[in-house]
């Protein structure tokens, strides 16, 4: 079975200046609460667990709704992903738990204000998502934590796991920005090179771990993972039914493997490229594939 990625709109209280939707919230409409209760009810044959996600969902007042609503369902995971503002406010933390939230996936895009604040253009954001994370906990709650690899965090990815195991999250995951939307307006100022990261996402993965802090990494080849890979996302992501307001993907898995990741000559005799996506294709659309060499070290 799979997850339904429910997207109810693109309206959203931050810029992020890598933000994959980029203009979206301003051309395309927000789904209806009927048309999302009807998309739960259609989906539930198929999935058994549900996402809330956009633009920024905190933003709806039928967020509770929504969620008892794909409890009612049976829907067996309930995860709500957010910029994580809005849950400095308690009283909205408790009310989505109390409607049956699992889990939540808010983000963090920095060590510090100045990168995090810079990033979202909001300023403010770092102190209140940094909030968020810790009524979070306090309630008890799965943090399930999001960051995106830009040029601008590429060098605080080790301080960023430090910040992320003080505040206790149960998981975080660094994701290799997807040069869409806002980032491929500006590719050139946010998309960092494979090889100026993985020090420090090395670095950082080992910090997490340490820790005893789950840790994963999303759309980094394996060729940049070498004794790392068992802390690549994509082995264990469960496939997606994604539903946004404009389209709808049946899987996701198979959108990302036929046309959102690529391989290229140096995939050709690498070991391990049968369990490698490789990188988005814009990428080496941009850069190349010069950078990238295969293994040639056994694949278990």
């Amino acid at each position: 079975m799979q997850r339904l990625d429910l997207k109810v709109g693109f309206s959203c209280n931050s810029r992020c200046v890598f933000c994959v939707q980029g203009d979206k919230r301003s051309r395309v409409e927000p789904r209806t609460t009927a048309q999302l209760l009807a998309t739960l009810e259609e989906k539930r044959s198929l999935c058994h667990e549900v996402v809330f996600t956009g633009g920024e969902v905190t933003l709806r007042n039928d967020l509770p709704s929504l969620v008892r609503a794909a409890v009612e369902l049976g829907y067996e995971r309930i995860q709500v992903q957010t910029n994580g503002r809005l849950l400095s406010r308690m009283e909205l933390v408790d009310g989505l738990l109390d409607a049956g939230v699992t889990e939540f996936s808010p983000a963090l895009h920095g060590a510090n204000s100045a990168t995090h604040d810079g990033l979202t253009n909001a300023r403010g954001s770092f102190r209140q998502t940094v909030r968020g994370i810790a009524n979070l906990r306090r309630r008890g709650a799965l943090v399930c934590l999001n960051s995106v690899i830009v040029k601008q965090n590429a060098g605080q990815l080790a301080e960023m796991a430090r910040l992320f195991v003080q505040l206790d999250v149960s998981q975080f995951q660094f994701a290799f920005v997807h040069a869409l939307g806002s980032a491929g307006t500006h590719f050139e100022s946010v998309v960092p090179r494979y090889r100026d990261i993985q020090q420090q996402l090395h670095q950082a993965l080992a910090i997490g771990q340490a820790a005893g802090v789950r840790c994963m990494t999303e759309a980094v080849p394996l060729c940049w993972m070498k004794e790392w890979e068992e802390f690549v996302a994509e082995r264990i992501m469960p496939d997606l039914a994604l539903v946004e307001p404009d389209r709808e993907v049946p899987s996701y898995t198979d959108y990302r493997l036929r046309l959102g990741k690529a391989h290229g000559p140096p995939c050709e005799d690498c070991t391990w490229s049968h369990r490698c996506e490789g990188p988005w294709r814009e990428y080496p659309e941009r850069f190349g594939w010069e950078e990238f060499v295969g293994r040639r070290d056994a694949c278990p």
